[in-house]
């Protein structure tokens, strides 16, 4: 259990040691000015949140509730299925101000020796966890957190990858990429897992070269995979020209959340005066016009995002991410709407009718590329690192 892991790493942690209250990201709204509704919803996300974080950490050394084709892949923080889960922690650390949590995460990072995997020094979801260890970094003021994810991103600046987006079809193997175009971020996900990084280590360094490299890559992949006439992104190349079965094109809904949470992750580290701040506000606000345009009556995002009947089941890693990217919008001012109100509203809504009364998150589409069907019983821990974002934000919730 994370309890007993945080007694074993007690003398790394002592390295790193920070007051979380003085960093955080709570609310400076008096509680007097809020209505009741407001403090309402605000007092159950962090109930919600608490619940959620406290079953994930009371199951990160055992994986029965998980199909076992699942036990490897899920069994590390290196990797991007940990990663998001514990992008979702940091985040709630911040909201919560538990020292047990911000802990733990320490103890993980040092146990990783906060390095990331380098038999994919390119692969943007082995970038995915160097989220966390910079986070704590800027908290810590320490370097240790970040030394090995820069020495590993100079030498991808000093060779940097010159291979099309597409996904093609090839013979040719690359070790644990998919396709070649995976040592760029040809899919979706890897705009979640990879560019934030970049923009926190020209952050720590100073070098605005990390976040050139970052923000240049970020551009050609959004030029390359979002589709402005439906304002979503289409998860790779492979499904430009796809149909369901119903004669739909395929977005997948865990696919644009992905983006659309990684947007105010970005925007909120950007300085006021980066030349392309106005364009990832611009892009978020696009994106959000086409997603809450898919929200079902029930507040979920299907699993398929223009064919809602091809799977008809909730599904909360794609909801996840899309309401804590909508209540961020709400909050920050940058969607004034009532339809992104409502649409946040209804998503948090729904979330919270998948979750159980012990705090496991149930509806999680399983490890994927594109739509598929769900069962009540999924979870995963991508799924619990959403709905930690979306209780991050449910918790400022400011109409």
């Amino acid at each position: 259990m994370y309890k007993k892991r945080i007694l074993v790493m007690t003398s790394v942690v002592s390295l790193m040691v920070c007051i979380l209250s003085a960093c955080s990201k709570t609310t400076t709204t008096s509680t007097s000015s809020l209505s009741n509704s407001e403090k309402n919803i605000q007092e159950h996300a962090i109930n919600i949140g608490n619940k959620v974080a406290s079953w994930q950490l009371n199951h990160l050394e055992e994986f029965d509730y998980l199909d076992e084709r699942y036990h490897k892949s899920s069994s590390s923080p290196l990797w991007w299925i940990q990663a998001a889960f514990y992008i979702g922690l940091t985040e709630w650390a911040d909201t919560s101000n538990d020292n047990n949590i911000l802990q733990h995460i320490q103890a993980i990072a040092a146990e990783n020796d906060f390095k990331i995997d380098e038999r994919r020094p390119l692969h943007a979801d082995d970038h995915a966890i160097a989220q966390t260890y910079l986070w704590l970094a800027q908290k810590s003021k320490e370097n240790k957190p970040y030394q090995h994810v820069q020495k590993i991103f100079d030498q991808i600046i000093e060779s940097q990858p010159k291979v099309t987006l597409e996904w093609i079809k090839t013979d040719e193997k690359i070790p644990g990429y998919h396709n070649p175009c995976q040592l760029r971020w040809c899919w979706s996900d890897a705009l979640f897992m990879s560019p934030r990084v970049w923009l926190q280590l020209t952050n720590i360094t100073g070098d605005a070269k990390y976040f050139e490299y970052g923000d240049r890559e970020f551009w050609a992949t959004v030029d390359y995979l979002f589709d402005k006439d439906h304002n979503l992104f289409y998860r790779d190349s492979n499904y430009f020209d796809m149909k369901t079965a119903n004669g739909e094109p395929v977005f997948w809904s865990r696919g644009n959340g992905w983006v659309f949470a990684a947007l105010p992750l970005i925007i909120e580290a950007l300085p006021d005066n980066h030349p392309s701040k106005s364009k990832y506000i611009e892009l978020f606000k696009a994106h959000a016009k086409g997603l809450i345009a898919q929200q079902t009556s029930a507040g979920y995002w299907p699993s398929s995002l223009k064919d809602a009947k091809q799977f008809d089941m909730p599904e909360t890693s794609g909801t996840g991410f899309i309401t804590y990217g909508l209540a961020w919008g709400v909050n920050n001012a940058v969607l004034t709407d009532a339809k992104s109100k409502q649409a946040a509203l209804k998503g948090w809504n729904a979330l919270t009718q998948a979750i159980a009364k012990d705090g496991r998150v149930n509806w999680v589409q399983q490890v994927g590329a594109s739509p598929d069907t769900v069962k009540q019983a999924d979870t995963q821990f991508y799924g619990v690192g959403a709905v930690l974002l979306a209780a991050s934000e449910m918790s400022r919730w400011k109409e």
